[in-house]
């Protein structure tokens, strides 16, 4: 009896754990724009729609995005933004919800593999991890679906061994499957998990493989990713042969991206930005923002939580565990380890938070694991010992959660993250155009989504950032420019992305007779103007331009 209480109060911490993830969750949502990238999944759903498809009936079906990103999201999201709309909650609660079913499924796997004590000190750790939590609620690596398919995998995976259940061997294989067509960069993960099993359960793997177990394996992974399987038949080897480069040259600035990620200080100054950046701060309103710069002012404005000290103390600790446990620790640092030297020697991989933080929840499961096992040998002073260090850890995690939130209440998001699309958004809703020109990236992919398909939109840099022209692209840009009826988007200055590229549009018009009619600048709610909307005018006969139109307002909808 006592236990199933023990049991039963473990698991409300867990719940709350799970409880604060949403609640920090909620807190950001509304804070930032709508990401380029977050919004790549409406290429598959929206026009102009860009993504392989495959015929099936009467209808072609999506399936690829890119040779390494599947549609999967594309495919959650079709019915709930039909329903629900695309605005802010119905474009973040899903994620927000997978990542808090993910906590909850770390813990159920935690507790299985190393016993409730491990569970809630890994478990904890994972709901108070600043970037795990923000990569969840923006989604713009996409990482959300990769880490609620790895665990969930992992868990059916260890349920199977423990019970040898057929279904939960198939539904493991299948979600990891689905985690492969999801992001083909999974297959990192994938490899440091099966290289880590072998090495470290070779025995127990061996004891519970048969021929039928290893069919059902391969099919249910097979059918969970077999949208990229079809992808690569049609296209022989496309995801590996046009992603399988490797460049060993910067593992240095990589080891020190996964060291910011994993210490909480990675997305500070990219996310938001900071004070020099920002003539107008917003003051903090309501009891929450209130709160939390409070908080901020009594804590010195923390940027680094104690996770990487807390991994080397359970390295320190971890030869006091023994049997299964220690095994554990050692098969998360084996998968971690090689998961890590795939993404340090691939080309253009591993530099950016949303690529390191695919690695979590392994280093989670060396902390929990070793400090669970090392509180035991303290005996009864172990679990006020162990919550006491749990206690810290989590409080440092939170509070660089809080100061995340505190400095984007303050300065805003940064160039990436921008709420001006949104009055964006508002302004281009009702302005006539036959179609509009994005001249910038990070721009179009949003403004996509928001509109649901709506607006002509149409990529406006590709001609103009060729080093020369063709004939047909003068006839194409001609054609660009001259249509009266013609809308262009841009970043000003301080916000482009392609830097020089509208400047030579601009210049280029102007050498064939045209010159540019600023419609509107659209400013964010700290009065940085961030986008510019133009047309094209003769210059014979041309009227005046108008003066810019600066929209001050934000319409409800945008942001519901």
């Amino acid at each position: 009896m006592d236990s199933l209480i023990n049991r039963f109060k473990r698991g409300c911490y867990a719940l709350a754990a799970c409880l604060f993830f949403f609640g920090a969750g909620q807190c950001f949502l509304p804070l930032l724009g709508v990401q380029n990238d977050e919004a790549l999944f409406g290429a598959a759903i929206f026009e102009p729609r860009v993504s392989y498809t495959i015929k099936f009936a009467h209808s072609r079906l999506p399936i690829m995005l890119m040779s390494y990103l599947g549609t999967l999201k594309a495919w959650i999201y079709a019915p709930i933004i039909k329903v629900f709309g695309a605005g802010v909650p119905a474009l973040r609660d899903p994620m927000l919800l997978a990542g808090v079913a993910g906590v909850w499924l770390f813990y159920l796997l935690m507790r299985r593999i190393a016993g409730e004590r491990a569970a809630v000190i890994g478990c904890g750790l994972l709901a108070v991890d600043s970037l795990y939590l923000l990569t969840i609620c923006f989604d713009w690596g996409p990482v959300a679906l990769q880490h609620l398919l790895l665990i969930g995998g992992m868990l059916l995976l260890v349920k199977f061994y423990q019970e040898r259940g057929a279904l939960a061997l198939a539904g493991g294989c299948f979600l990891l499957g689905l985690a492969m067509w999801d992001k083909a960069l999974a297959i990192w993960m994938l490899s440091g998990i099966g290289i880590a099993g072998i090495s470290t359960f070779p025995r127990q793997i061996l004891a519970v493989t048969t021929f039928r177990r290893v069919v059902i394996s391969v099919l249910a992974f097979v059918l969970g990713a077999l949208p990229l399987v079809i992808y690569n038949v049609k296209h022989p080897w496309a995801t590996f042969r046009g992603n399988a480069s490797y460049d060993a040259g910067d593992i240095p600035r990589k080891a020190q991206l996964l060291l910011d990620t994993a210490n909480g200080s990675g997305l500070f100054g990219w996310l938001n930005n900071e004070g020099w950046q920002t003539q107008n701060p917003h003051q903090p309103k309501g009891p929450i923002q209130t709160a939390s710069a409070g908080i901020s002012t009594l804590a010195s404005h923390p940027r680094h939580n104690l996770t990487v000290w807390a991994f080397c103390l359970a390295l320190l600790l971890a030869p006091l565990a023994r049997g299964n446990a220690l095994r554990a620790i050692l098969f998360a640092l084996i998968a971690l380890l090689i998961a890590w030297l795939q993404m340090a020697v691939t080309a253009n991989a591993g530099t950016s938070v949303h690529h390191a933080i695919l690695l979590w929840p392994f280093p989670q499961i060396v902390i929990g694991v070793s400090l669970a096992a090392a509180s035991r040998r303290l005996r009864r002073a172990g679990i006020p010992a162990v919550a006491a260090v749990l206690i810290l850890l989590m409080a440092s995690g939170a509070l660089v959660t809080n100061e995340y939130f505190s400095v984007i209440v303050r300065n805003g998001g940064g160039q990436n993250w921008t709420e001006a699309i949104f009055r964006l958004s508002d302004y281009v809703q009702p302005v006539s155009s036959n179609e509009f020109f994005c001249v910038d990236w990070g721009i179009f992919n949003s403004l996509r989504v928001l509109h649901r398909g709506k607006l002509k939109l149409r990529i406006g840099s590709d001609l103009i950032s060729k080093p020369e022209l063709t004939g047909e692209d003068r006839e194409s840009l001609q054609r660009m420019i001259g249509d009266s009826g013609h809308v262009f988007i841009n970043h000003t200055r301080d916000f482009e992305f392609f830097e020089g590229v509208n400047a030579k549009l601009i210049k280029y018009a102007a050498d064939q007779g045209f010159r540019r009619e600023i419609m509107a600048v659209i400013p964010d709610s700290f009065g940085r103007d961030v986008y510019e909307v133009y047309r094209f005018a003769g210059l014979k006969g041309a009227v005046p331009a108008k003066q810019a139109d600066r929209r001050e307002g934000l319409s409800a909808p945008a942001r519901q």
